[in-house]
């Protein structure tokens, strides 16, 4: 296992470009490839070395950072005729970001494993202010020895960094934490439109009700936006109802129940619905109050 220089990220969207730029603030050599070339070209600007297939960037790198939008996406990158295993040297650390599914992550660890590639699913949690402030939350899935040798990639992006424990533990915990998340987000929405509709004002209302036992990230991070009536995405409504279907997906394979994440779900398909995709999380408060 060999000192990590060289890094290349797959995916620089509103969450990757800060994680590569955080990258290349702490001295690592950065390589990118997106599909849409418009969406790296600030980071090519900053010293990023283009490549214009994901195959191509893993051979020319000692790990890959993968943070694409949807499981397809990840199987392509992956295991597609010009994709990363087929043209990583051994010795490679891979790397998937993405919230994706846990089998997923368990399968390429396994094709990595017999190609001696190193394969850690990590996904994150933090959204965009997270990513640029490098306070990443990171759940990590696979082996020890792996997990240690890339830590300080780990280190440049995020701060509560563990090791959950074998391939697939990663994108468990995140699929957990968008659990937390969806049922609270309905929680966050209804205090507003209360709020509004009982007179009060919904800013210094958050004043109070913040740092209680109410607290949490959404509360103080997205409620405010969700006031301004700003949807700008830190996180895309379509990439939360995936990540919700995934869980839900997992959750019925377990046979267990799960009241909350479906009633969430279903709100944000209204959302998406009625043109609401593309904005961020936050905009859910749209269906809660008249003023939206």
């Amino acid at each position: 296992m060999g000192t990590i220089k060289k890094v290349g990220f797959i995916g620089t969207g509103v969450m990757g470009k800060s994680m590569s730029h955080n990258l290349m603030q702490a001295g690592f050599e950065l390589a990118v490839y997106t599909r849409t070339k418009a969406k790296a070209e600030e980071l090519i600007e900053a010293g990023a070395v283009w490549h214009d297939t994901p195959g191509s960037l893993a051979a020319d790198v000692d790990a890959v950072i993968t943070m694409v939008g949807y499981p397809s996406d990840v199987q392509e990158i992956y295991f597609g005729e010009n994709g990363i295993l087929q043209h990583a040297e051994a010795g490679t650390y891979v790397i998937d970001m993405t919230t994706s599914k846990p089998a997923l992550a368990q399968e390429i660890h396994n094709t990595a494993k017999t190609k001696d590639i190193f394969a850690l699913d990590a996904p994150v949690s933090g959204g965009d202010v997270g990513a640029k402030n490098g306070k990443l939350a990171i759940m990590v899935g696979g082996d020890e020895d792996a997990f240690q040798a890339v830590l300080p990639l780990f280190e440049a992006m995020g701060e509560n960094i563990i090791l959950q424990g074998a391939a697939g533990s990663g994108q468990h915990t995140k699929l957990i934490n968008q659990i937390t998340i969806a049922s609270n987000m309905i929680g966050v929405c209804e205090a507003i439109s209360y709020a509004e509709h009982a007179g009060m004002d919904p800013s210094k209302v958050l004043q109070s009700i913040t740092t209680g036992a109410a607290g949490s990230f959404s509360l103080s991070n997205l409620a405010p936006r969700m006031i301004k009536g700003d949807y700008d995405p830190g996180f895309y409504v379509k990439h939360f109802i995936k990540d919700m279907k995934l869980a839900l997906e997992a959750a019925r394979e377990m046979d267990m129940m799960t009241p909350g994440l479906e009633l969430s779900l279903s709100l944000y398909e209204r959302l998406a619905e009625n043109g609401g995709e593309d904005l961020g999380t936050q905009a859910l408060i749209k269906l809660f109050t008249k003023k939206a």
